[in-house]
């Protein structure tokens, strides 16, 4: 199976895996959004009150929130594929090659050393030639010569220099000689002393003098300071550990004076220290040199004599086995090509990494020679004689990849002797690799990162090089890589990479994908591979491969990653990528579906954005080329894309197109003048409209990248925005400033054109005649006076006198850009402000450093607890002159005025007050000093020690973006398989359903009870008392949450007083309290959604475990808010089923999103002048909800219609207030609905059939404050400020009444603030304005 159809068959299988809506690569689909065509399918039928509707209603499938994405948002700053740590190990140090090669024969034929008793027969051959065939002198050059090319058949490119029965002299000219042509290089000496006596224990070898009278000893010292090195010894003689001993003695002496560096010298010696070498005539005399030099002949020689073979199998016909060594499609060729991988292999598997790396990987001939050592010692010990090595190696003549060896030999010998008569026949390849391949195939089915390695690696490699195993090789190799980053680093120890480099210039069409595969793997562990591929060409496959319509998306998405990485921060890619034409191939793809609609894959998308944005990221050049294309139209669109991902990628390829200017000189392109000044302007100023449209996107990552694209452009367009920051608090002696309501999401285009002309100054009537400004100014009601001390230039000293002026006050240098539009320049500072105040901590400490880069900076300032009395009005808040030790006088920062909101620095204030920021909700009298001003941009002077700080440090003073590098994570986790843990979670989700069942059945059919038996009560040691209380389905936890938006987590199992499980801040500057915890995928592992009254939404997992509560995402639900309006009370509802949230407040419209796509799909107009004040969401049918209203209106909507409002009533007549509590009826009926008011009248309406309400219930007089609907029993509560909680059958029967708590005191109950029922049990959960909550279940039922 192609790795292709493996990766089809798996994207089709899997739904969640890659992404929320995986489809079948082939489907056709318009938006990508299959969810909510499966949501409405599945709904269709219990929609209106269909009767045959089953209660799996009930349980909606839809699952949200649980993609990658919402795993460590907050936590970690991903980091993206490496270029340093566990990789680069991998790459052998530096690449040697053996550049001269010394041959010393003392060989002395006809005479034998005076230390040698030799048998007979005995052992003769030398290079297996018989030295006794011929004249002694002949017979010494022939044996020269032909060792001399049975070397050069392992190194080719050497020069090959020998001395035959030398004197001292010439080995020390012989030495100098090649040292000086290697130069840097290895140098090889091979010393054969079959003719000398052995080696001396003080470590001399021997030679002759000019007559051959004497032996004349050479110490190995003073061969070692002619050689020098790099260098590697082969001593071919007895005892031949000796030297080698003398070597590592050498060194150990001379370890610190030896050139400082350690010694690069390998040794080879035939046998131990106490060893002759084998005299058996079935060997050759210089067996460990035959080993060496020609191992397929030695090995099939030593061999034969113990194979089944060797009765039939003649010597003479190995040496005319047919082939080349070199042509794997001969018989000798292939027999060389196993025993190459059979070596390999066995040092892969025994030695350690670093050593493999250095002897098998760094230099060719030492590759060669270490794996022709491994068959010496093997052939060697079997006649008793150990070869050694230094470094030393581990044990390997025992191997059993041997066994494999000998099987391989044995099945070509076989074929030898027909193949020698006749030479036409043909040669049957050895199932050797297919075998191999197979074995590595069974690994992969088995085998983890916790078992031992696959031992095949190697042989897989060698198989690349054959092609008609190659694309089995490869899909193997794929579903190897693909187990993660240690399998990656494992190949690429093995030496995988030239191989696959290679392979980038081949054209087999079949091989693509895999290899597409493949190198996303290695560069998504490694990115220092941009270098080779680059330098090699890949690339341009690569961009042939995405521009290929044949692949599939997912494919090709790979591909994009691919040239993403080629071009991060390397600015030879980015050229090659520009040349070879990329910006054209990825914005093609991204303008909309072409004939086959494959272009709704939204990695695809992803990945062609961050590509672009990488491609241009830095390099003005790419910035150009990018505009011309109108690739800020192109991107545009994707911002309103369904995932996440995708819009975050658009907004970071937006961003990059932003020119940051190179730091000193800001004018345009920084020397090449070829783009238009104004088209760069209008170009800018479109792609920061595009970027204000999502600055208040649901998904944090895409507000991230905001926040840094706008950090990018206020680092461009820094006096402007500097200025403009400034113009709106224009100092005013004795200014004050009145009231300013927090608008703090106008949109911007409303504000601006309002503010545009105030900001020129043209029109100046806003600020009243005593230089106040006025309520109705834009500027009053504009987001940014909500809390967003904009200081001027000369506040640059944080409280403890620390200067920071790294940033702003470099600005000096810049050049000025043209001004854009001043509209632009104020909605950006709106937005920036929004985003310093975003739930999100991360996003909002991004957007507080972008507001830094305009000069507005702040100190974090956490408000004070209140003990209830705030500032009055007309007190005023003085700010005393501070001391600056720059000499300039300082402007009073800015408090926030919200409640601590926002963290900014608090001026101090005389006579200290401990509470003053305690409640404010409006801005007092605030007297501000006269500033010095510079004459041009009304800012105070920049400090003047820093006119020079250099542009470089500014820069790093950006913020950074993270979409790349979060998502390249996507690409280093499994892709091929598909998790293993679905059996688990559906296991549990069926235990879930079942248990749910059951007993949404028994509340069906209870028999309604009382409620009046307190399970459980205890103090919640919340202050202010308890805001809004929440049930957990599955387990018997109950969650609440104060006025301070401190949410806390209990256990009411056991006992009465219910344990503490956890406690935490929802967030560190609250506001109004949480308006509403609702859990999010209830029946899966559920998330606990905190609603705060702002309007902010933060979504916790892990909510029960102490301390361990993670931030999954937060958004603003609310956006845009009715003028004149003081504050928002945001009412909210979640429905699983449709994945919607619901959330209105102080404003005209109800904002729908979809937490899936975390996106804001409609704003659906609420058709009433005044706020809704009650929300409530259908637990059984997508896309219903009811809302009641301030003036005791109800009305009910369906999003699936047109027109999204069903029907109206207004069934609170007797008294006009507000609705405090609505909800459906249970059951599965779509209009009935209970709507309880402030006045105490509760009415019941079956609003589709009848728009009044055909039953009321007088529950409280004036003083009802909570109202509870079960899910499924037919029961609801009502609760009162006046201390009881009353409980009334659908029928209007009421149950019963809680005024006590069941104590010896029969103490009452506090005024209740809050009730929730358990979703599937009778259990009602009640918390009170004093610090108790209790529980309360049917009589009947047993105190847990």
């Amino acid at each position: 199976m192609a790795l292709g159809d493996l990766m089809a068959s798996r994207f089709s299988q899997s739904s969640v895996v890659v992404y929320s809506q995986l489809d079948d690569c082939a489907s056709s689909h318009d938006d990508g959004d299959l969810s909510s065509q499966r949501r409405e399918s599945e709904t269709a039928s219990s929609s209106y009150g269909n009767a045959t509707a089953t209660s799996m209603a009930y349980l909606p499938q839809t699952v949200v929130l649980c993609e990658l994405r919402h795993y460590a948002f907050e936590a970690c700053v991903p980091t993206g594929p490496s270029d340093s740590g566990l990789v680069s190990k991998w790459r052998p140090k530096d690449r040697m090659k053996t550049g001269c090669v010394a041959l010393v024969l003392c060989l002395n034929i006809s005479v034998d050393p005076p230390d040698v008793i030799k048998i007979s027969p005995c052992a003769r051959m030398e290079c297996w030639i018989d030295p006794f065939s011929m004249a002694p002198q002949k017979a010494l050059e022939t044996i020269g010569k032909t060792l001399s090319q049975q070397y050069e058949r392992w190194q080719p490119r050497a020069r090959y220099k020998f001395q035959l029965d030398p004197t001292v002299e010439e080995v020390k000219k012989l030495c100098n000689t090649c040292r000086k042509y290697a130069k840097s290089e290895r140098v090889l000496f091979h010393y054969n002393g079959h003719g000398v006596p052995k080696p001396t224990a003080n470590g001399e070898i021997w030679l002759f003098n000019k007559s051959y009278t004497q032996y004349i000893p050479l110490p190995i010292s003073d061969l070692d300071s002619w050689l020098k090195t790099p260098s590697i010894y082969v001593f071919d003689c007895s005892a031949a550990g000796m030297i080698v001993n003398s070597f590592i003695e050498l060194y150990d002496l001379g370890g610190s004076s030896s050139s400082g560096s350690a010694r690069d010298c390998i040794l080879l010696a035939a046998c131990e220290p106490h060893e002759t070498l084998p005299q058996s005539a079935e060997f050759p005399a210089d067996v460990f040199t035959s080993c060496l030099t020609t191992p397929i002949k030695m090995a099939l020689r030593w061999f034969c004599t113990r194979s089944l073979l060797h009765e039939s199998l003649d010597y003479s016909l190995i040496d005319k086995i047919p082939g080349r060594q070199n042509d794997r499609k001969t018989l000798l060729g292939e027999l060389n090509w196993i025993f190459t991988a059979v070596t390999d292999t066995i040092a892969w598997n025994v030695l350690p990494h670093d050593l493999f790396q250095r002897l098998f990987r760094q230099d060719l001939l030492v590759a060669s020679l270490f794996r022709n050592f491994l068959l010496a010692e093997r052939i060697m010990r079997s006649a008793n004689c150990s070869p050694i090595s230094y470094p030393q190696l581990p044990p390997t003549h025992q191997h059993h990849m041997w066994d494999a060896w000998d099987m391989a030999a044995e099945i070509c010998l076989s074929q030898l002797p027909s193949l020698v008569e006749d030479p036409n026949a043909e040669f049957q390849p050895s199932p050797f690799f297919t075998e191999q391949l197979t074995a590595f195939e069974v690994w992969l089915d088995h085998g983890s990162e916790l078992k031992k390695p696959p031992e095949q690696l190697p042989i897989v490699l060698q198989v690349l090089l054959s092609q008609c195993h190659r694309s089995r090789a490869l899909v193997l190799l794929g579903r190897f890589l693909d187990m993660g980053s240690w399998a990656v680093d494992l190949a690429l120890s093995v030496g995988i990479f030239p191989y696959v480099l290679k392979l980038l210039q081949t054209m087999t069409p079949e091989l693509r994908q895999i290899l597409v595969f493949i190198w996303t793997k290695i560069l998504a562990l490694d990115k220092s591979c941009q270098v080779d591929l680059v330098k090699d060409g890949g690339h341009t496959y690569f961009i042939r491969f995405l521009d290929s319509m044949e692949a599939y998306p997912e494919q090709r998405a790979m591909a994009a990653f691919v040239l993403a990485v080629i071009v991060d921060g390397h600015r030879r890619g980015q050229e090659a990528c520009i040349e070879a034409g990329l910006i054209h191939v990825c914005l093609k793809h991204l303008q909309g579906p072409t004939l086959n609609d494959t272009q709704t894959e939204p990695l695809f998308l992803q990945w062609l954005c961050l590509c672009l944005g990488k491609l241009w990221e830095d390099f003005t050049e790419a910035q150009i080329f990018g505009l011309q294309a109108d690739a800020p139209a192109i991107c545009a669109p994707l911002l309103s894309e369904p995932q996440p991902e995708v819009r975050a990628s658009a907004v970071f390829a937006l961003g990059t197109l932003l020119d940051v200017g190179s730091g000193t000189c800001r004018d345009g392109v920084g020397g090449e003048e070829e783009y238009d000044d104004d088209e760069k302007i209008s170009a800018e100023i479109s792609i920061v409209r595009s970027l204000l449209s999502v600055a208040s996107d649901g998904s944090p990552l895409v507000r991230a990248e905001v926040a840094v694209a706008l950090g990018r452009f206020a680092f461009g367009h820094n006096k402007h925005l500097k200025s403009i920051a400034a113009a709106y608090w224009k100092p005013q002696s004795n200014s004050v400033l009145n009231s300013l309501p927090s608008l703090a999401h106008m949109k911007g285009n409303v504000v601006s054109s309002q503010i545009g002309p105030l900001l020129r100054g043209t029109n100046d009537n806003s600020l009243g005649r005593d230089g106040r400004v006025s309520t109705s100014s834009p500027l009053a009601s504009s987001g940014i006076m909500h809390g967003s001390p904009l200081s001027d230039d000369s506040s640059h000293h944080s409280d403890s006198g620390i200067l920071n002026d790294g940033v702003s006050n470099g600005v000096v240098n810049h050049s000025t850009p043209e001004p854009l539009d001043n509209a632009i320049y104020s909605q950006c500072v709106l937005a920036m402000c929004t985003l310093a105040k975003d739930p999100s901590p991360r996003i909002a400490s991004l957007g507080r450093r972008v507001l830094a880069i305009i000069g507005i900076e702040q100190v974090v300032a956490k408000p004070m607890k209140s003990t209830g009395n705030s500032v009055r009005p007309g007190e005023s808040i003085t700010a005393t002159p501070i001391p600056s030790f720059s000499g300039l006088a300082r402007s009073s920062s800015w408090f926030d005025m919200n409640g601590g909101h926002m963290p900014f620095r608090t001026p101090p204030v005389s006579p200290p007050r401990p509470n003053y920021l305690a409640g404010m909700r409006r801005v007092y009298s605030l007297e501000l000093r006269p500033h010095i001003m510079s004459p041009d941009s009304g800012l105070a002077d920049p400090l003047l020690g820093s006119a020079g700080t250099s542009g470089a440090s500014e820069r790093s003073f950006l913020p950074q973006s993270t979409i790349y590098n979060w998502s390249c994570g996507h690409f280093s986790k499994p892709l091929l398989i598909v998790a293993d843990d679905s059996k688990e979670v559906l296991s549990r989700r069926e235990e879930r359903e079942k248990f749910a069942l059951e007993h949404i059945a028994k509340c069906q059919h209870s028999s309604v009870s009382k409620l009046n038996n307190q399970i459980a009560s205890w103090d919640t040691k919340f202050e202010t008392g308890t805001k809004t209380i929440l049930l957990n389905p599955f387990s018997p936890i109950v969650v609440a949450a104060d006025e301070k938006e401190r949410i806390r987590v209990w256990n009411y199992q056991e006992q009465k007083e219910a344990t503490l499980l956890n406690s935490f801040d929802n967030h560190d500057f609250p506001d109004k309290g949480i308006a509403k915890l609702c859990l999010v995928n209830e029946l899966d592992d559920s998330l606990l959604l905190a609603a705060s009254g702002d309007g902010h939404i933060r979504i916790w997992k892990d909510y029960t475990l102490k301390g361990k509560q993670k931030l999954v995402t937060a958004f603003s639900s609310i956006q845009g808010h009715k003028p004149g309006v003081r504050s928002l009370n945001a009412v909210v509802d979640w429905q699983q089923q449709s994945g919607y949230l619901y959330a209105s407040g102080e404003l005209s419209s109800i904002m729908l999103w979809d937490l899936d796509k975390e996106q804001l799909i409609n704003s659906i107009p609420s058709s009433s002048d005044c706020s809704i004040s009650a929300l409530s969401a259908s637990q059984v049918h997508v896309g219903h909800f009811a809302a009641g209203f301030v003036d005791g209106s109800v009305r009910l909507y369906d999003v699936r219609t047109p027109e999204m409002l069903v029907c109206s009533t207004r069934p609170h007549t007797q008294k006009v207030e507000r609705v405090v509590g609505i909800g459906f009826q249970p059951g599965l009926d779509p209009g009935k609905i209970v709507s309880a008011s402030q006045a105490g009248d509760i009415q019941f309406l079956d609003i589709r059939n009848d728009r009044d309400a055909y039953l009321t219930i007088e529950a409280h007089r004036g003083s009802l404050t909570a109202l509870a609907v079960h899910r499924h029993a037919p029961i609801i509560a009502s609760g009162s400020a006046k201390q009881l909680i009353k409980v009334f059958s659908l029928e209007g029967e009421q149950l019963g009444t809680i005024r006590y708590y069941p104590s010896f005191m029969a103490q009452k109950i506090g005024p209740v603030s809050c009730l929730a029922f358990h979703p599937y049990e009778v259990l009602l959960a009640a918390g009170a304005a004093d610090a108790c909550a209790s529980i309360y279940a049917d009589d009947n039922s047993q105190a847990r």
